[in-house]
């Protein structure tokens, strides 16, 4: 999920011209010199964007459509077929790779004993050999930087065809709030430690925004060759690679595109040997394709459902439910708990027009959280009435009932009603005058 900050260096926290914060799948933000990220995770943007995540073999798939230079490789769901989808690759070396939604798989640990001790990326000099590390992750759980200390179980493998690798590389295309425009991002310290890289040595990476007017030219490959150090064909070969996947991008309406590392093999080639592809939910109606590439099973089950119900839900770890309307409300909310002493449990901006029945699901969603103890309603009426949120509450309440601390803010539009409809539901909530009101309260119910 990306947050987008545009602080000049008299404001930033972080003492950056400019950042990006990129909200990982651990729930923490990262900043970021510029633009560069490790992008994972199955997310959405802190204003309750969506942005979908497919897997690295789907990636592949895609930017190989393109014309995009990549290993041949076979995916794996059932640990039988994989002596025959290894054999099926030339070899002398395979490589197995663990299939989540989030990065750090090469230094992962597994939580199960039998996987073994290495983490989620493997190399095998034999079919027997890759079939048989292929079984060891299989249903497994992969412990990442990205998955948090829970991890994500393994139930897609893929392998692929090994590269002879010389240099890695890192490269990054996104979409840059600041500008509004698709930017570039590279570096020459390609691989796992990228974060490091971003951390402790930000001059080494290059940024720069693609105007839309003119759109990719040649001149913007030939600025990342020289940035990456390549030479001789390789700029050429570096041209028009990056104009593959600008138009990528762009016509599959991609928020993000991220190859760490691109390689340049002992042939002096360019090879994308791993890719990571998030792309704009709002804009995933006009993209059937992709649509279908969605596994379900990486995402969280609460934000599953809230989306069925289209809902703006995001999970995180704290032990305050927040319902919102708007996502600047919602983020205002989330800070003041914050300031208050406690943490939120999640994003919820229920809308402008939701029903008293998406208000309904949306407390249900919030309530299946077991690390809820309490909850926040804060609503300012406009074109969603007060009334239909305390309707919502009210008949969600009597339908799962109520075992934590509820407190209740309303204002705007049809403001008493609301409140009568709270008052007289014979319901244990707490009211509240304003927004500091609501937080003190909640905190202090739950906190003591």
């Amino acid at each position: 999920m990306r947050i987008i900050c545009d602080h000049t260096a008299n404001d930033c926290d972080h003492k950056m011209d400019k950042c990006i914060h990129f909200y990982l799948s651990e729930k923490i933000f990262t900043p970021i010199k510029h633009s560069l990220t490790v992008i994972a995770g199955n997310n959405r943007s802190k204003t309750g964007r969506r942005l979908m995540n497919i897997h690295e073999y789907q990636a592949k798939a895609l930017l190989r459509s393109y014309g995009a230079p990549v290993s041949d490789g076979r995916v794996v769901l059932k640990a039988e077929d994989a002596k025959t989808a290894a054999g099926e690759l030339d070899g002398p070396l395979w490589v197995v790779k663990a299939q989540i939604h989030a990065g750090g798989r090469g230094k992962g640990k597994f939580k199960e004993a039998e996987a073994g001790e290495k983490g989620g990326v493997r190399l095998a000099k034999s079919v027997s050999e890759a079939a048989e590390e292929a079984k060891k992750m299989l249903g497994k759980t992969l412990v990442t930087h990205q998955t948090g200390p829970a991890g994500k179980q393994v139930n897609r493998i893929y392998i692929e065809d090994g590269s002879d690798i010389e240099r890695e590389l890192y490269l990054a295309l996104l979409v840059d709030r600041v500008t509004s425009r698709v930017s570039f991002v590279c570096s020459t310290e390609g691989g796992m430690d990228i974060e490091e890289v971003a951390a402790s040595t930000p001059e080494k990476i290059l940024s720069f925004s693609v105007d839309p007017a003119t759109g990719y030219q040649a001149f913007h490959g030939r600025r990342v060759a020289f940035a990456l150090g390549l030479e001789g064909a390789q700029i050429k070969e570096c041209v028009k690679l990056m104009g593959i996947l600008y138009k990528a991008f762009i016509e599959k309406d991609m928020e993000m595109l991220e190859i760490n590392p691109l390689i340049v093999m002992t042939d002096g080639k360019l090879k994308v040997l791993d890719a990571k592809l998030g792309f704009d939910g709002n804009a995933i109606y006009r993209q059937p394709d992709v649509a279908e590439l969605r596994d379900e099973t990486e995402e969280d089950p609460k934000e599953l459902q809230a989306s069925k119900y289209d809902l703006n839900y995001i999970a995180l770890d704290g032990e305050i439910g927040c319902m919102v309307n708007g996502a600047g409300l919602a983020m205002a909310t989330m800070d003041i708990i914050k300031l208050y002493g406690a943490e939120p449990a999640n994003f919820l901006d229920v809308g402008g027009g939701a029903t008293k029945e998406k208000v309904t699901e949306a407390f249900k969603i919030i309530t299946s959280d077991p690390n809820v103890k309490g909850i926040l309603v804060n609503i300012f009426g406009g074109i969603m009435r007060c009334d239909v949120i305390a309707e919502g509450v009210v008949a969600a309440v009597k339908e799962v009932g109520l075992e934590v601390p509820l407190v209740v803010r309303l204002e705007g539009t049809n403001v008493e009603k609301g409140k009568e409809i709270i008052n007289t539901s014979g319901l244990n909530v707490i009211a509240a005058d304003d927004l500091k009101d609501g937080a003190q309260k909640i905190v202090k119910a739950v906190k003591g």
